[in-house]
């Protein structure tokens, strides 16, 4: 920063003030961590001596809070890969079973706008396809706060529901699945080639329950790469333009991410990996009926605590698979 000509490109000045701002909250974090353990052991040196009913429960609640902001901080020091920090542009796609999936996508909608409104993002509806009776044919939204994509790509894969069907009259137990894309939302400078002979774009008028997020106007704008088969479509925008370019900014995001993962199968293969990439495999169970269970197959960590979840508690599962992606690494 004290170069000079730093402030020759205002853009990309901002960008490594962004960067510094990040990095000095990350190290006053840490140095206010230090100095409360070392409260801490003041206070338990003074417990020890003294047996005293109130400085013990004093300690015990201090070191309840501090715990709580430790496990945050480690998981935030987690999120270490290039693009983490980025928000996140999040898909909802309903598998088969007509209502039934398409009900199961709303609930997950719900459940990842709750918990992106704990965190303080900001949630924008980029495209909605309402269900035919109820719920959801699809979702893009774009989940806008630090570390958003860093977070949520541990969503990404097939999320499964049991459950007693309340569209069944027979009250049958059904098996639902919704498939959840994750990609991190790109700056304008990545190098991603897209041949314009290779799109079909396509324009359609927004409608449905939808239209407290969306515009209901002709603007919307669906890109198919014919190559990959890949679809992005927006309708946030008022005009079609601008539906455009940001149907753009994510075909090339998705395309990004499929070369990368494309790599990591290559460097798997090599080593003799046997290992699945992509977002088909089915990484979790929502369990409604005969028990109520949440449980992750990558990682195996479960929970009884169904309505928290799907309230949007899923700090647990994600500070789990990320802690297993790096043991995986070491």
């Amino acid at each position: 920063m004290g170069e000079p000509g730093f402030w020759d490109d205002g853009i990309k000045a901002q960008s490594v003030i962004n960067e510094a701002n990040i990095i000095k909250e990350k190290y006053n974090q840490f140095q206010q961590l230090a100095e409360t353990k070392e409260e801490l052991d003041l206070l338990l040196e003074m417990v020890k001596e003294e047996e005293d009913a109130e400085l013990e429960k004093e300690l015990e609640e201090n070191l309840t809070t501090f715990l709580a902001v430790l496990d945050q901080f480690e998981l935030d020091m987690l999120l270490s890969e290039p693009y983490d920090k980025n928000n996140a542009i999040i898909e909802l796609h309903p598998g088969a079973g007509g209502t039934e999936s398409q009900d199961w996508g709303s609930m997950l909608l719900r459940m990842y706008t709750r918990w992106a409104e704990k965190k303080g993002f900001k949630v924008e509806y980029l495209d909605y396809q309402d269900g035919d009776e109820a719920g959801i044919k699809s979702v893009t939204l774009l989940i806008k706060g630090h570390n958003a994509y860093g977070y949520l790509k541990a969503e990404k894969g097939v999320h499964r529901l049991v459950r007693i069907s309340p569209f069944d009259s027979a009250g049958r137990r059904h098996t639902s699945f919704v498939s959840i894309d994750v990609i991190p939302e790109m700056e304008d400078n990545v190098d991603i080639q897209i041949n314009t002979d290779d799109l079909r774009i396509d324009t359609y008028r927004a409608s449905g329950a939808g239209g407290q997020h969306i515009n209901k106007t002709d603007s919307a704008v669906r890109i198919t790469h014919l190559p990959t088969g890949v679809v992005v479509a927006s309708q946030a925008q008022r005009s079609q333009m601008k539906n455009k370019d940001q149907a753009m900014g994510m075909l090339k995001a998705k395309l990004y991410q499929l070369e990368l993962e494309e790599k990591e199968k290559q460097m798997a293969e090599i080593r003799g990996e046997q290992k699945e990439i992509g977002w088909g495999s089915q990484i979790r169970s929502y369990v409604f009926h005969p028990y109520s269970m949440i449980k992750d197959h990558r990682t195996n960590y479960e929970t009884g605590n169904v309505q928290g979840v799907m309230d949007g508690d899923l700090d647990p599962f994600i500070d789990a698979y990320l802690k297993s992606k790096i043991v995986t690494k070491s």
